[in-house]
């Protein structure tokens, strides 16, 4: 046992910073700006901290209690608000956010508002839905609605934007990017605004932007998953050139028995309604862990013994089949066991006032997981 508590999330920086470098290294290439999305962590200060050692030009957050711990703790950066503002928090947006997102003029009236009552004006980028339908004014409004943001006195209009492959994971292409620069370009001429920003999506508008045969036009992009876990959104696969093991879910063992491997006696739903199968392998070495769905997606979990398999989790308790694991003679109660989360489990886990959240300092070490390339 270490001595630290569990469940924990060991936060590895400078294996993020190490990430980041190559992202943004792409990104700047192509000549786009890169805003650092610390939004899956909750934007834990180690984080948020390591995308800017990483060279990003902007930090990025759904959520405003995010970025105004950012801003409270000192970061310079331009801090960016992912999630569609708000009407009722308005104030709050013009006083953490330098930009937001906005798709709704009633919004951008408010904002505008709110604005002026601090004495600012506050950046605006107009989303504009090229396909994934999540947000987002549909092309043929976005000249309507870009003219009437326009005359709003507290707010500038300082690009466009989309989001691509989050609701209905259409991947970004020459077709819908094409799209945007041909919109900002109707709403150029409608406004007269010079719209300098085109904010062309997420993670993953990056094997896109790899290929080369990104519109030179396109010149941010917003970057968390990519970096933070070092994974090709499409199919989670190492990007090239990032690390893997940047965070690890670390549990403890507190239940080790033999059992039979399908339940006895008649059966009807678990606690969460399901009617689970299970697989007849006869008795086998059963753990229970200190993590369960409160915590946790337990289908994003990456063992790091492949001969382990999880079996499922209550709201409290993660059970797994450790027969076959390396050491499992040495094995005991109290025993600590790691995990890789994935996107969602780490969303999760982040969010989980149950996990402690450690940092681990100092350089890349141990036995790597990353992409070479």
């Amino acid at each position: 046992m270490s001595g630290a508590a569990t469940p924990r999330l060991e936060i590895y920086p400078e294996r993020i910073t190490y990430n980041a470098l190559s992202v943004v290294e792409l990104g700047h290439q192509h000549g786009a700006t890169v805003a650092g999305v610390a939004k899956v962590t909750c934007a834990h200060p180690a984080v948020v901290d390591a995308l800017v050692a990483g060279g990003v030009d902007l930090i990025a957050d759904s959520r405003i209690d995010n970025l105004r711990q950012t801003r409270e703790r000192g970061i310079e950066l331009p801090l960016m608000l992912l999630r569609i503002s708000e009407r009722s928090r308005a104030a709050e947006v013009v006083e953490y956010a330098d930009i937001s997102l906005n798709s709704s003029l009633i919004t951008m009236e408010v904002l505008s508002d709110a604005a002026i009552a601090a004495g600012k004006r506050h950046q605006v980028i107009l989303m504009v839905d090229v396909g994934d339908l999540r947000e987002g004014v549909w092309p043929d409004r976005a000249v309507e609605v870009a003219f009437g943001a326009a005359q709003l006195r507290g707010i500038e209009v300082v690009g466009l934007g989309c989001n691509l492959a989050c609701f209905g994971g259409v991947v970004p292409s020459e077709e819908n990017m094409r799209l945007l620069v041909e919109v900002r370009d109707a709403c150029r001429a409608a406004t007269g605004l010079e719209l300098p920003m085109l904010s062309g999506g997420n993670s993953a508008s990056l094997p896109f932007l790899a290929s080369g045969h990104m519109p030179p036009e396109i010149n941010n992009f917003r970057m968390g998953e990519s970096i933070i876990l070092g994974r090709n959104v499409f199919d989670r696969s190492p990007w090239p050139g990032t690390r893997q093991d940047t965070v690890q879910l670390v549990v403890e063992v507190v239940e080790l028995e033999r059992k039979p491997s399908v339940p006895i006696g008649k059966r009807g739903q678990n606690a969460f309604g399901e009617e689970p199968a299970f697989e007849d392998r006869g008795t086998r070495l059963r753990a229970i862990f200190n993590v369960g769905r409160q915590d946790v997606i337990v289908d994003g979990l990456d063992p790091l013994d492949p001969n382990i398999s999880i079996l499922g989790a209550s709201s409290d308790h993660l059970i797994l089949d450790v027969e076959d694991m390396a050491g499992v003679e040495s094995l005991r109660v109290g025993d600590e066991m790691a995990f890789y989360p994935d996107y969602a489990a780490l969303l999760a886990l982040s969010t989980s006032p149950y996990v402690e959240k450690v940092v681990v300092a100092g350089p890349p070490s141990g036995p790597a997981r990353w992409a070479v390339g």
